[in-house]
């Protein structure tokens, strides 16, 4: 997976590459390469397009540092296989509640309780989620209440809900981007239903607590 930020992708003597503003050229292996993340800066000809779609290498439009995700090329380099096996499982309601508790024996490192729906291992998780806020409240001495987030209103959360928002935006950003490289749908969740990145959802949460959200809190704490 490769960031470019600026620059005019394009292909020149058979090569795909990228140029900058000086006309210096950067040879880009796109045949190796599963993915490029396109931030503001980036454009590209139809040559490039063309190229990287015959060689299965993902183009996606994204904000700067990867933050947002805005479009995307032809995912997964038109395979099919993952995306139907995808759709299997969440159709199936055994299936599905077997892909639930093996995310929440992973996420937590213990296995979830027995004879539970998908929607009581829910509940479950999100009291836990509140649990691990406060820890992480009370280890970085950052004052705290509840997660609130209101995209209209920025300002209204306050300094540790913002990087939290902002936190998980990024890992939201770069969770989409490989979930499509992988050839799988964003939509289609397990513990997460009906949302555009319902199983975007599902695999950030898998590391959130481990990366993302202790450093946003240490940032809050600041």
């Amino acid at each position: 997976m490769l960031f470019i930020e600026k620059g005019n992708l394009d292909v020149l003597d058979g090569a795909f590459v990228v140029v900058d503003k000086t006309g210096i050229r950067t040879h880009i292996p796109v045949g190796g390469v599963a993915c490029l993340m396109l931030e503001p800066g980036a454009r590209v000809s139809h040559a490039a397009v063309v190229l990287a779609s015959r060689a299965g290498c993902l183009l996606v439009w994204t904000g700067e540092a990867g933050v947002r995700l805005y479009a995307v090329g032809q995912p997964g380099g038109a395979r099919a296989d993952r995306l139907l096996y995808q759709a299997r499982l969440a159709l199936d309601d055994e299936a599905r509640l077997r892909v639930v508790r093996k995310m929440f024996s992973i996420r937590f490192q213990e296995e979830p309780p027995a004879k539970r729906s998908v929607d009581q291992l829910r509940g479950i998780e999100g009291q836990r989620v509140k649990r691990m806020y406060q820890l992480l409240a009370q280890k970085y001495r950052v004052e705290w209440k509840y997660r609130i987030y209101d995209p209209s209103k920025w300002g209204s959360g306050d300094v540790a809900n913002r990087c939290l928002s902002a936190a998980t935006a990024s890992l939201y950003g770069v969770t989409e981007a490989a979930i499509l490289a992988a050839g799988y749908a964003p939509a289609i969740g397990f513990l997460h239903t009906g949302k555009p990145q319902s199983f975007v959802y599902d695999m950030a949460d898998l590391v959130k607590f481990e990366t993302v959200v202790p450093a946003a809190f240490q940032t809050a704490s600041l």
